[in-house]
């Protein structure tokens, strides 16, 4: 299963809903002459590395780890990095952005009014915007990669955060940094994605049948 889900290993399955979900993304930008000045939030430069458009990208990387902010070439994409918080982002203005994208980010920023705030930044900034998250229903949590992970007792998810290496998450060494881990993931419902983002299209991303992850997207122009 960790396999499937390694998006290193270009013939993953986790690697192939990637790359569609960035071409649907290029696919619904608005048609525009010129260069589109893109913010993704969350993301690095390694992202991109295997799209091929012939659309010219400015894309500025924000993410509040340093150690994500390398360059890489790509065809018709350049990249300047920025380091910063996602819930307050006061150093640009608003509608900076042609658009805004931001894959599997905002189940990591904290609690739901955390989430709230990284939204309304993403709304204020952009005339368009593209927003990934897993579906908290999904049978298979896509962190820990362990079925119905994010419904077990907290004293559960505890021990197997202390005990094991469980997918993406190495296992800690005293509760309290059991419980960061833990803590550092709220997944999204349908109903969740509505409310932090009112007015747009939420697209149901679909695996074997049962949505995997939803995209919330619309036009601010």
């Amino acid at each position: 299963m960790f396999s499937l889900s390694d998006n290193r290993n270009k013939k993953s399955i986790s690697s192939g809903y990637r790359l569609k979900r960035t071409i649907m993304f290029l696919e619904l930008l608005p048609e525009k002459n010129g260069v589109y000045n893109i913010l993704d939030v969350g993301g690095s430069s390694d992202f991109w590395k295997d799209i091929n458009t012939e659309k010219k990208l400015n894309i500025t990387i924000l993410n509040i780890d340093k150690n994500v902010h390398e360059n890489i070439k790509v065809k018709n994409i350049t990249f300047s990095h920025k380091v910063g918080d996602c819930r307050k982002m006061n150093y640009f203005k608003d509608k900076s952005f042609d658009a805004v994208f931001s894959n599997s980010v905002i189940e990591h920023v904290g609690t739901f009014e955390d989430q709230k705030m990284m939204a309304t930044e993403v709304i204020r900034v952009s005339n368009f915007y593209f927003v990934q998250t897993p579906n908290l229903y999904f049978p298979i949590e896509p962190h820990y990669l362990f079925p119905f992970f994010q419904f077990f007792p907290l004293f559960l998810k505890v021990y197997l955060v202390k005990n094991f290496n469980l997918g993406w998450i190495k296992k800690e060494n005293n509760t309290e940094d059991a419980l960061n881990t833990i803590n550092s993931i709220r997944l999204l419902n349908y109903k969740e994605m509505n409310l932090l983002f009112p007015k747009s299209y939420i697209y149901r991303e679909k695996f074997l049948g049962l949505t995997k992850s939803f995209f919330a997207y619309r036009d601010l122009t």
